[in-house]
């Protein structure tokens, strides 16, 4: 089954249903997405393997996708197979979905030109969508959520929207893509960035909802912001309706 060839990189896509982890990133005495795909990756290739992820997710978060790299010296001829073969070995809240070769310089992380989230907030009550999205009990002004979320696009340093104490060394991003639409009678808040900060999106969103629900005006969202103060923005919205969607790299890095 396996040819005798030179150390060879992949990227594997992956979703995961993220209630019960810690996030992606591997933590002590933590159950992490990381450390299970990884595990499986060392069963079947009986070998040690760590999958290196695009970035961390918060605990409880899911991905639609997620990417890692992971290096292999005698790669299977058929990887349709062998993404099965994998798959059997995951429990049911995580799936591999392809796995395609890529250069040996590439890395999940630093090599991403972008990074796509989506939040989705209910209106209605729906036993359904609990573990899927956030419920917001009061009327929402789409309108002046929008009106804020455009501002994004004009600022770069996000210290008001990320987690206190992280280890990185600056808040600066580039956002792309901000916006709520209307999807299946979800609103689901899109936004797409060159990277993002720790708990950054759900700060976004929990301040952006403050907007809708008339607690802060756009002017407001703008000033906190510009404050670079964590502590003038509103609570993070909950983990259960974050999903990690898309993750784009140079068409270069594919070898196929």
């Amino acid at each position: 089954m396996y040819n005798s060839i030179s150390r060879q990189r992949y990227f594997i896509y992956l979703s995961y249903f993220g209630a019960r982890y810690c996030g992606w990133q591997k933590q002590p005495d933590l159950l992490a997405v990381q450390q299970v795909v990884s595990d499986v990756l060392s069963i079947v290739l009986r070998k040690e393997i760590t999958a290196v992820g695009a970035g961390r997710t918060d605990a409880g978060v899911h991905a639609k996708m997620m990417v890692a790299h992971f290096d292999m010296l005698t790669p299977p001829d058929n990887l349709p197979k062998f993404v099965a073969r994998l798959n059997r070995f995951l429990p049911q809240d995580i799936a591999i979905n392809k796995i395609v070769r890529v250069t040996n310089m590439a890395h999940a992380r630093f090599s991403a030109l972008s990074r796509r989230y989506e939040y989705l907030v209910t209106l209605q009550k729906n036993p359904f969508l609990t573990p899927l999205a956030h419920r917001v009990t009061q009327p929402l002004n789409i309108e002046q959520m929008n009106c804020a979320a455009a501002k994004l696009m004009q600022y770069s340093d996000f210290t008001s929207f990320s987690k206190l104490h992280t280890d990185v060394k600056h808040n600066r991003c580039v956002i792309k893509r901000a916006e709520w639409t209307e999807r299946d009678g979800v609103w689901v808040f899109t936004i797409e960035a060159d990277r993002f900060l720790r708990n950054m999106v759900r700060a976004i969103v929990g301040t952006l909802l403050d907007v809708g629900t008339g607690k802060r005006s756009v002017e407001d969202f703008c000033e906190i912001i510009e404050a670079k103060d964590r502590c003038r923005a509103g609570m993070s919205a909950p983990a259960c309706g974050l999903y990690l969607v898309h993750v784009d790299y140079p068409a270069t890095l594919f070898l196929e």
